[in-house]
């Protein structure tokens, strides 16, 4: 933390409201991964609903009265009664067809489906079901969350990262997170023309109120760390709560505004996936994209998350398939390969006599340190 962000001459009441992060930056290096008998059962993924973000989660309260409700549910017992029992089957049943799609998308075998159905309900007698609304601690406090499934492959859990489920999400906690998003628009509003008032070199991107935290966060853009302590204390007389300001990078804005691609569909950090996976030129290279930065770039104004999601394929496919600029001899003629086209599997050759080929790439072969065109069989 730089001078201008020393807190030494602040009140106390406010030591805790500055705060500045890059989610873009990994932080220290990769964590070590917990072996699968040492974490609890069942594990859950669970994503908070201002940001998208995704943690694991596990439950260790009673099993036994407790009913975990839909958004869809909470919102329809706003209305009237409504009763609790009635849904949970239903809810079951759906976790149970969650799993036997799993199951028979991995194994491809229809009555092991209904096995690893039974099977999970048997080691699992009570579990979440997905899509419910939870209290549960995350990194900006006690707040409302949703369960997304149930976690097969513990391998990517880390222990140090899990938190507590506390207690299934009420009618009252939905009311209130409904009153919150209104003073959301509010807090924002506001908070944006103190901004503009001090002139301060920073985009405010959204603004969140914690559940059960008389707390308000703010998340701004900036190309430069910012001075705003002047602020910080404007908007405490303004709400009369505690402020916190997170700097977020560019990429972490469209996570949390969302928006559309360029594939016509939701953005991917903010539907699928909170993991922003570093993006680099050479993937589009590899894969024998345009390099024209508007269409591989998405509206954050980086490299398209995609390019990482699809670079492990082509890097797979290319280690049988000759480079462009190889060059080997072929009827007579000295070859040169112009195009590799890794979803087609083909090639385009070249050769010194003018003549432009296209066949199929399994007819190339790396025999004796040099690729060999195998002769096509004659049926």
């Amino acid at each position: 933390m730089s001078d201008e962000y020393n807190e030494a001459a602040l009140p106390e009441d406010l030591l805790d409201t500055f705060h500045e992060e890059e989610f873009e930056q990994p932080r220290g290096g990769k964590p070590q991964q917990s072996r699968a008998d040492e974490l609890p059962h069942p594990m859950y993924r669970l994503k908070t609903l201002h940001s998208s973000e995704t943690f694991h989660a596990y439950y260790a309260g009673p099993e036994e009265g407790v009913h975990f409700l839909k958004g869809c549910d909470l919102e329809a017992a706003l209305a009237g009664p409504r009763p609790t029992k009635a849904i949970e089957p239903a809810m079951n049943e759906s976790c149970a067809l969650c799993a036997a799609v799993e199951a028979r998308e991995r194994r491809s075998e229809p009555e092991d489906a209904a096995r690893a159905v039974e099977s999970a309900a048997k080691e699992h007698r009570f579990s979440i079901p997905c899509h419910a609304f939870v209290v549960a601690p995350t990194k900006y406090g006690r707040d409302l969350a949703e369960v997304l499934g149930m976690v097969r492959d513990l391998s990517v859990v880390n222990a140090d990262e899990l938190v507590l489920i506390e207690r299934p999400a009420t009618v009252d906690d939905y009311r209130r997170y409904l009153d919150n998003l209104e003073r959301e628009k509010e807090a924002f509003q506001k908070c944006r023309v103190r901004i503009e008032a001090h002139r301060l070199p920073m985009k405010l991107v959204s603004a969140h109120c914690l559940l059960e935290d008389s707390k308000i966060l703010f998340f701004f853009t900036a190309e430069s760390r910012v001075d705003f302590r002047d602020l910080v204390k404007d908007l405490v007389g303004v709400f009369h709560a505690r402020i916190e300001l997170r700097q977020i990078g560019v990429r972490d804005e469209a996570r949390v505004t969302g928006g559309c691609g360029v594939c016509g569909r939701i953005l991917c950090c903010h539907g699928l996936s909170d993991k922003l996976n570093p993006v680099s030129i050479k993937m589009a290279k590899d894969q024998n994209l345009s390099l024209n930065s508007l269409k591989i770039s998405g509206p954050c104004g980086r490299l398209l998350c995609c390019l990482s999601y699809e670079h492990q394929f082509y890097r797979d496919a290319r280690r049988e398939l000759p480079n462009e600029g190889a060059r080997f001899a072929y009827d007579g003629t000295l070859f040169k390969v112009i195009e590799v086209n890794v979803l087609s599997n083909k090639i385009r050759i070249a050769g010194e006599d003018g003549r432009l080929l296209d066949m199929e790439a399994e007819r190339l072969k790396y025999l004796d340190g040099r690729w060999t065109i195998i002769a096509e069989e004659t049926t």
